[in-house]
């Protein structure tokens, strides 16, 4: 049947399993022009909504934004506190000891605070950048993980919507596709465990896997081998085209991920900065004992908190992969969408194949 666009329908179905009935978004991937303006009016009244009901979910958001606030302010869990409180008590201390010597033993131990304003400066320029570093390939991280997720549709929608119609091949097609993610995610944590992938492609399939030497790589060929399996069966080489694509890519960004892993930041660069944080804080006394005298070690626990929460930030960004570190990446949950997206597909593809068997078109 011409101009039909079969990867579109595929989508359309899914779109309209997830919300429980016809789509109604603006655009849409086939269907007449009146189902479109339809669609488009649904959409709209959707988005825009009325200034009632906006102005009464604001007070609602402001809540959430406050609870939000607090919550965060006092959680532990993903906090830097307890890697640190062991730094700032021993600072903390030393201050007190200083305190107690310039009071007792030997007076005017003090001297101006006027160097520690530029120190200070310098100090906290040197913490942004290490921040900034850290963060900066946590979120490389998260754009490869994203280039994954979107890598794995196209593959799985490609081989769907030109594969041979065999419901086995297209089975093992999308699930070893969701098989990559897990896979990777235990390969950048150095686990050879595959409940998962056991699930999606069988025990046998998941002991050869966590057999090889790097298991992503046993996946992706595993992966050419059914897209040559498509090609002996008939399939257009140059259809085929999208879905090798994809298969490299999902290569690329899971290279990009081991190269964030195994290039740690230059030791040189955080053994630098954290002689200078030890320096600045054991001198700090001295310059607050003129000022504020017994106060001391209360000024020095307030401002060696944030410094070394900012060191150890640095720190823990580093590796967005491994769960020890505090702020990683939810890959477990990352992993499930792309499970749950692919099977999805799939079992829109076998229903759409049940409806129209006894119909003269050509099967997705």
């Amino acid at each position: 049947m011409p101009g039909r666009n079969p990867a579109g329908e595929v989508l359309q179905a899914l779109d309209s399993r997830a919300i429980g009935g016809p789509a109604t978004t603006g655009l849409t991937l086939s269907g007449s022009p009146s189902q479109s303006s339809s669609a488009g009016v649904q959409s709209g009244q959707i988005l825009t909504g009325s200034k009632g009901v906006l102005a009464e979910k604001l007070p609602t958001q402001r809540r959430g934004h406050l609870d939000t606030f607090w919550a965060e302010a006092v959680s532990f869990r993903h906090s830097v506190t307890r890697q640190v409180t062991r730094d700032v008590c021993l600072f903390t201390a030393f201050a007190l000891v200083v305190c107690a010597v310039d009071h007792m033993a030997v007076p005017d131990l003090g001297v101006g605070i006027t160097p520690f304003e530029a120190l200070g400066a310098a100090l906290g320029l040197l913490l942004v950048l290490r921040t900034n570093s850290g963060y900066d390939r946590w979120y490389e991280g998260r754009k490869l993980w994203g280039g994954i997720v979107n890598q794995s549709r196209t593959l799985a929608i490609t081989a769907l919507a030109v594969g041979p119609d065999d419901p086995a091949w297209r089975a093992q097609m999308v699930r070893w596709t969701a098989a990559f993610g897990h896979v990777a995610r235990r390969s950048l944590r150095g686990e050879r465990e595959l409940p998962e992938v056991a699930a999606l492609i069988g025990a046998d399939e998941a002991a050869r896997v966590a057999a090889a030497r790097h298991m992503p790589t046993a996946v992706v060929v595993r992966l050419a081998t059914l897209l040559q399996d498509a090609r002996a069966a008939g399939v257009d080489p140059i259809a085929l085209l999208p879905a090798e694509e994809a298969r490299n890519r999902l290569v690329d960004h899971l290279g990009g991920c081991e190269r964030i892993l195994k290039t740690p930041i230059p030791a040189v660069y955080s053994t630098h900065i954290r002689r200078f944080i030890i320096l600045f804080l054991v001198t700090l006394p001295f310059g607050l004992l003129a000022k504020i005298g017994w106060l001391t070690p209360l000024v020095q626990m307030l401002v060696a908190y944030p410094i070394l929460g900012l060191d150890q930030i640095g720190l823990e960004l580093q590796n967005p992969f491994n769960q020890d570190h505090l702020g990683h990446l939810p890959l477990e949950d990352i992993g499930n969408t792309i499970e749950g997206d692919l099977l999805a597909l799939l079992e829109v593809s076998v229903d759409r194949r049940k409806r129209v068997v006894d119909r003269d078109e050509p099967i997705l």
